[in-house]
């Protein structure tokens, strides 16, 4: 019988070359053969742990999310305004669409499988609920215009990112990623921070690029 550890380690590979393989090729273009060689086990033993690709595009799409939560939380833990908390959560976002491949091939998957007839809600019903909380608690904080709809604004704020880094995916492999994120709040802070904040809070997009 393998060992727990071991199962864990085999199941952390496989993940890892699934994400190397979907982030390259697609959900449509990969194969259970290519993930089993990327991961470096024979596609029986990848068998024993996902019993298909659709199995493991999700379980990659699953840890993706585990780990954009998780950095998130550990933003959220420091207590800084929500206005700013909610700009650096973008950018912690884009520096791991840039440094872990798990996460580029989970955020591509998301998009994908729910093109292929696979919808996928809750990453995106969590960062909803995330941005919505924090634009609440900047109106209360005073950045935000309480004419501002939290509910609302999330539902923008959150495929406005996606648009953003799906163009920066197609239009340059994602190097001017963080400048692009930039920009977007560039262009939302002067139509939803109260009056009379914006010149104390208008650098707030350059943290982006720190």
């Amino acid at each position: 019988m393998v060992s727990q550890p071991r199962a864990l380690v085999t199941r952390d590979a496989i993940l890892r070359g699934a994400a190397e393989v979907f982030g390259a090729r697609g959900y449509g273009l990969a194969s259970i053969a290519d993930i089993a060689a990327a991961a470096g086990l024979t596609k029986g033993a990848l068998y024993f742990h996902f019993t298909s690709k659709d199995e493991l595009a999700f379980a990659v799409i699953a840890e993706q999310h585990r780990r954009t939560m998780a950095a998130s939380a550990a933003i959220l833990a420091e207590g800084r305004p929500a206005l700013e908390t909610l700009i650096l959560l973008s950018r912690n976002l884009g520096r791991q669409l840039l440094e872990d491949p798990v996460v580029q091939a989970g955020i591509l998957l998301t998009t994908e499988v729910a093109s292929a007839g696979h919808p996928i809600a809750e990453p995106y019903e969590d960062w909803f609920a995330a941005i919505e909380e924090l634009i609440r608690q900047a109106i209360v904080e005073g950045d935000v215009a309480a004419s501002v709809d939290p509910t609302v604004f999330a539902h923008f704020a959150s495929p406005a990112f996606t648009g953003v880094q799906l163009v920066s995916a197609t239009l340059t492999a994602r190097a001017d990623l963080l400048q692009r994120v930039r920009e977007m709040w560039i262009v939302l802070l002067p139509g939803i921070v109260a009056e009379g904040r914006l010149d104390a809070l208008r650098a707030l997009p350059e943290l982006i690029l720190e």
